[in-house]
């Protein structure tokens, strides 16, 4: 049973972005709604196994369509209410009107969240199928971000993209829409998962030479089971580097240590993005804490 999480920080005062520019490497983990109650109830464990982490923030995923979007915004409202973590609500302008934006705008500022990622998102076929605005929406997470803007006094994050966004395959486009959002009001970005840290760093070099220093933070997820190298390349839109895969398939039919190679790579991908300078870590941790507590517990032991 989840407890609450009132000891983690005394200080959310403090939005993300000053945390991130204040040259503290930051820890974060994102999670996403449960469908059932015993899913439920596994999300408020793993919350409780990560607590000592003591994470700078915790998001929760956004769906587009009524039921995910229900649950999201219930589970980032009892993270702000029942607790004293820094609550990221997600955010896309995907499959809906901007009346629908605007009150879960509202929902979160109500709930007393002060934080939103404000991203795009995929249509349902995912981040391949060609993108249709809402009659009713808007056309990108620019507009997005300046709506949340206008709406409530939020520090509003959005998405980075390390290898390039399959729909245009552009790296240099996916810098440019970076600092048109960041000049809409976007104070930090966090990226979607990428496996090779030059993918991060070559990101940031490319924002850096466009004058904009938004803080990038690098979005890490580790590969804890052997199917989840196809699924990973299904929904970046691009496959797994062929030595990630080499290593995972070497020890296939273990699946202890697909984990254990899992966490390593993940941990090898933190301390290298560290060193490059990037300002935090995010976790993808999939609503589970053995691999996200194993890759930090190494990172801050291997970082002093």
């Amino acid at each position: 049973m989840w407890l609450g999480l009132r000891t983690v920080t005394s200080m959310n005062s403090q939005t993300v972005a000053d945390l991130l520019r204040a040259g503290r490497t930051t820890y974060s983990f994102e999670f996403f709604p449960p469908k059932t109650p015993e899913d439920s109830e596994k999300l408020w464990q793993t919350l409780d196994h990560l607590e000592p982490l003591a994470p700078d923030f915790v998001s929760v995923t956004y769906g587009a369509n009524g039921s995910n979007r229900d649950r999201t915004l219930a589970i980032t409202e009892r993270l702000a209410r029942e607790s004293s973590l820094r609550t990221v609500g997600h955010l896309t302008c995907a499959s809906q009107s901007r009346s629908d934006l605007v009150a879960a705008i509202e929902a979160y500022r109500d709930a007393g969240v002060h934080h939103v990622l404000a991203i795009r998102g995929d249509m349902p076929g995912g981040p391949t199928e060609p993108w249709v605005r809402h009659p009713e929406g808007l056309a990108n997470a620019t507009e997005l971000v300046r709506l949340v803007r206008e709406t409530g006094d939020f520090c509003v994050g959005v998405a980075a993209f390390p290898d390039p966004h399959p729909q245009a395959g552009d790296p240099d486009l996916d810098a440019r829409l970076l600092v048109e959002k960041a000049a809409a009001g976007a104070e930090f970005a966090i990226t979607q998962l990428f496996f090779r840290p030059e993918s991060y760093l070559a990101l940031v070099d490319r924002v850096r030479a466009l004058g904009c220093d938004i803080p990038i933070v690098p979005g890490i997820m580790p590969i804890t089971q052997i199917g989840q190298v196809t699924r990973f390349a299904e929904f970046s839109g691009a496959e797994l580097p062929r030595d990630v895969v080499s290593r995972l398939e070497a020890v296939a039919d273990d699946p202890k240590a697909v984990r254990e190679v899992g966490v390593a790579l993940a941990t090898e991908l933190s301390l290298a993005v560290l060193e490059g300078g990037a300002p935090g870590l995010h976790f993808f941790t999939q609503n589970r804490s053995l691999a996200t507590r194993s890759i930090l517990q190494r990172v801050r032991a291997a970082r002093g």
